[in-house]
């Protein structure tokens, strides 16, 4: 199913328009000849240049389509990541759509997988669910291709596949299922090559969903919140983790660990940060989390953090973090590489 909003060019932007019958876009101009502009009148702004492979072309909110944005840095395939924790009220939620928008933000095609039965990523990025729309569980149980679960959302470059409370059925459905740890992996090969970020929200727990995650994704993010009983069951999720590693699939590493919540104005959260860090090292990610009413309030507003608040201290937080991961990716681009 083709939708209008989101189309697969094998061919450039311009072309594909001609061929189809549709007015044609304005060429995009050749690098070179941009160059030569630019220095003969260095006021005029580059135009940007078109992608040769792929374009999403995103009309959810104002009607308009905006000009592609090349990412930076730009993988040959998606670099999934799911953002896992066991343990509930620790920032998964917030982090998986705070994330996802900062890194479309600054120019990654990302998309965000809502694989909680709560749905709470599908509507903290404002998506309200249609009678008859696909989810992730259609993609799970039944027959549909994710590519027909996926929806817009108001922030440009990034796009969601929804959860609704159907998806707690598919722990149990699942059971019987052939191959069934690998049922999101496979749903996920043939967009893998159309976004730069896949961003999976998982369940608090270390059920079918979360392990249907872990077999999916190149790494793992986990909020850690500033308080001592979120450090229960840290063991368990690398346990797991190791597990998957070992049976299911041999990519799997932990990205990092992201602290969350964190209070400034108490020595307990720096004493969990600094517990946090002698014992996972490097691994944890150097941008905090702050606790922030403003981090709270965004969801209700159906807005991620970065939309809702762009100057706060939490959507700062997460465009540091966005950052950092994206230098972190890089780097293990070229380790792996």
């Amino acid at each position: 199913m083709t939708r209008p909003w989101y189309r697969y060019w094998a061919q450039r932007p311009e072309e594909f328009h001609v061929e189809h019958g549709e007015p044609a876009l304005e060429a995009p101009h050749d690098p070179t000849a941009v160059a030569a502009d630019t220095a003969a009148a260095p006021s005029t702004p580059a135009a940007p240049v078109a992608a040769s492979e792929f374009h999403v072309e995103q009309t959810a909110v104002t009607g308009e389509t905006p000009v592609p944005t090349p990412a930076t840095p730009h993988f040959a395939r998606a670099r999934v990541l799911t953002v896992a924790n066991q343990k509930g009220g620790v920032g998964k939620t917030t982090t998986a759509v705070s994330l996802a928008a900062a890194l479309a933000d600054i120019g990654a095609r990302v998309l965000l997988v809502d694989l909680d039965p709560q749905g709470n990523a599908s509507s903290g990025v404002g998506l309200r669910m249609q009678p008859g729309q696909a989810t992730i569980y259609d993609v799970l149980v039944g027959d549909t291709d994710l590519v027909d679960a996926i929806e817009p959302t108001s922030v440009r470059n990034l796009f969601v596949v929804p959860a609704t409370v159907d998806l707690a059925g598919a722990e149990i459905e699942l059971v019987t299922a052939f191959s069934r740890e690998q049922k999101l992996r496979r749903a996920l090969e043939g967009v893998r090559g159309d976004f730069d970020v896949v961003l999976i929200d998982c369940p608090p727990s270390l059920g079918l969903l979360t392990v249907n995650a872990l077999s999916a994704a190149d790494g793992v993010i986990v909020p850690i919140q500033c308080e001592y009983y979120a450090l229960e069951g840290l063991g368990a999720l690398q346990h797991n983790a190791d597990l998957i590693k070992a049976n299911l699939n041999p990519q799997l590493e932990i990205t990092g660990f992201v602290m969350t919540m964190m209070d400034g104005r108490t020595r307990l959260s720096q004493q969990v940060v600094d517990e946090v860090v002698s014992h996972f090292g490097d691994r944890v990610f150097q941008t905090r989390i702050p606790r922030s009413v403003r981090l709270a309030e965004a969801p209700s507003y159906g807005q991620p953090i970065t939309v809702f608040d762009p100057g706060s201290r939490g959507a700062q937080s997460y465009r540091s973090l966005a950052m950092e991961l994206i230098e972190r990716l890089a780097e293990d681009a070229g380790v792996r590489a």
